[in-house]
């Protein structure tokens, strides 16, 4: 199967990074190549690091990105490994990074692969196929109360608790194997009435939230963006799309620590914190899609691109 993918604000991206010719720039989530062969166009002597833990993609990014291979240093890896990857690559500091969170077109679009509630398939949602933990692993050996918390915590699903009971009784007397078997007990799970108000199909949630919980998504985006900042040069620049509130907010309020300076009591006339801040705001909102984008690439509705700038006061 080919690896289609159309970026997600692609124009706004590119422009965001800033790009010098000769700078060095990671994108860190590799998928399609849409975003990679655009960097790529405005480098002379430079050099792009393409990191993605799915094989599958980067095989398919060579043929895509031959033009430029040159240039190309591949990586597979999560990019939870940001500073190891540095270290083995030899690299003190970058001049951009890119961060386009959440599940390719490919990925969901591959029925093998077990992320989409449309396609019958092997429960899966595994980005990197050499993990052990899966969806199927979740639905059939976590508890009531672990499933209800993933549901709500992950999916903001309001349903959470009736659909973990719903789960568990039906594991008793078979394994949930396929996502139409995930599925079935949802539709069982809801109410019809509740199903035909929502917008859009009503195991969305769940879907997203175990696929959250299988490559621990949130926890990884967390702990990695203030690690990334230290590897900047000054005036580098940190892009990230998000595609769900909870991963906006976490992008947000990461941006707005790292924006902040001293800390201090308004009480206190002299700083003793000693806190400076790394980046700068260059968004203060998120960017959105154009209307025509989102007309034209329905997935790109719920994206939003906030971008920093790495400083040093």
């Amino acid at each position: 199967m080919e690896f289609k993918h159309i970026p997600v604000l692609l124009e706004e991206t590119i422009k965001g990074l800033n790009i010098k010719p000769d700078g060095i720039y990671v994108d860190c989530t590799l998928g399609g190549g849409g975003h990679s062969i655009e960097i790529l166009k405005k480098l002379n002597n430079g050099r792009l690091i393409c990191i993605d833990q799915d094989i599958d993609a980067i095989e398919n990014a060579k043929i895509k990105l031959e033009n430029y291979i040159s240039k190309i240093t591949f990586v597979k890896s999560n990019f939870k490994y940001f500073p190891e990857i540095m270290k083995e690559l030899n690299i003190e500091y970058v001049d951009g990074i890119l961060m386009d969170i959440g599940v390719s077109s490919y990925q969901i679009d591959r029925v093998d692969r077990g992320f989409s509630y449309i396609h019958d398939s092997e429960l899966d949602m595994r980005m990197n196929q050499e993990q052990n933990l899966t969806a199927r692993c979740i639905v059939n050996n976590y508890s009531i109360e672990d499933l209800t918390n993933i549901f709500y915590k992950y999916g903001e699903e309001k349903w959470s608790k009736r659909i973990a009971e719903f789960i568990c009784e039906s594991r008793k007397e078979k394994e949930i194997v396929t996502t139409f078997d995930l599925v079935e007990i949802i539709d069982k799970a809801v109410p019809l009435k509740v199903r035909k108000e929502a917008k859009g199909h009503y195991s969305k949630r769940v879907f997203q939230a175990l696929r959250i919980e299988v490559n621990n998504e949130l926890n990884i985006l967390e702990e990695c963006i203030p690690k990334m900042v230290n590897y900047l040069n000054e005036k580098g620049r940190i892009c990230v799309i998000t595609f769900h509130s909870l991963e906006d907010r976490i992008v947000k309020n990461i941006f707005r620590e790292l924006s902040t300076g001293c800390i201090c009591p308004p009480e206190i006339p002299i700083c003793v914190c000693g806190n400076k801040r790394k980046v700068k705001l260059i968004t203060r909102k998120p960017i959105s899609p154009s209307t025509r984008e989102m007309e034209e690439n329905s997935r790109s509705k719920s994206a939003k691109l906030r971008i920093v700038e790495r400083v040093r006061d």
